[in-house]
């Protein structure tokens, strides 16, 4: 019986690392997409380091009929991979792939959920909410040559500590941009801050993670945080980000 037209697949687009973390991290949310949205086909394809690249995960979609997909940056802002590595990949693939219509949703941040999902890691790490007026956070992310996406960082920092009470929170970068992690949670102690807390701004594993959980050592933070990894809050908003692609009236990618 004909059960009309199958929901597009989903293609959760990761950078990528020689960290075999990485790859492990975003397999996991991934699995925890498929259970939050058991009918719908999720994939996972990698910019570098890992396999399947994009263009050949695009290719066995189409290879088992599939005609839509919605191809999602697993990335927390729009900076170079989002403006130029992507769209680039994706309109190369969709010029041999011309029986698949390729839909680009948006980059995950910002969201109150990133922002839940980064509570809930200093809660597993040890913070309780009593501790809010009295620590100051460092919002650690991987860092950005984007202005934009430096300015996005530094909104986020203020709308948390806005809206949850923190002493105070204050973005720091693994690369790119100061100040560097260890700065971030020295300027907090100084500031008067009774404990400093570390939150990753990073969705999995790797060398850029690792340097900032070295300079929260270096430093001597009271708390360092898990990285994001296969939180709820993000999933949720993976399948969110999947639907507010398909509600929009013309595919994102093609042009």
């Amino acid at each position: 019986m004909d059960t009309g037209p199958a929901r597009p697949a989903l293609l959760v687009i990761a950078h990528g690392s020689r960290d075999p973390r990485h790859a492990a991290a975003v397999t996991a949310l991934c699995a925890r997409v498929r259970a939050l949205r058991p009918g719908l086909r999720t994939e996972v394809a990698f910019l570098d380091f890992n396999a399947p690249g994009v263009p050949r995960a695009l290719e066995r979609l189409a290879a088992d009929g599939v005609r839509d997909v919605v191809a999602l940056p697993l990335l927390l802002t729009r900076a170079f991979h989002a403006k130029t590595d992507i769209p680039a990949v994706l309109r190369e693939a969709a010029t041999r792939l011309p029986r698949l219509a390729v839909h680009r949703a948006e980059v995950l941040g910002p969201s109150p959920l990133l922002t839940a999902a980064l509570d809930r890691r200093l809660s597993e790490a040890g913070l309780r909410p009593g501790d809010r007026r009295s620590t100051g956070v460092v919002l650690a992310s991987a860092g950005s040559s984007d202005p934009e996406a430096i300015a996005v960082i530094a909104d986020i920092a203020r709308e948390w500590r806005r809206t949850t009470g923190w002493y105070a929170v204050r973005p720091a970068f693994a690369s790119a941009s100061l100040p560097r992690t260890a700065d971030a949670v020295r300027a907090l102690r100084a500031e008067g801050a009774e404990r400093v807390a570390v939150a990753p701004y990073v969705i999995a594993p790797g060398r850029l993670p690792d340097r900032i959980a070295h300079g929260a050592e270096e430093a001597g933070a009271d708390i360092l945080a898990d990285v994001l990894g296969p939180a709820p809050e993000l999933a949720r908003l993976l399948a969110r980000r999947y639907d507010e692609a398909l509600r929009r009236e013309v595919p994102a990618l093609i042009a």
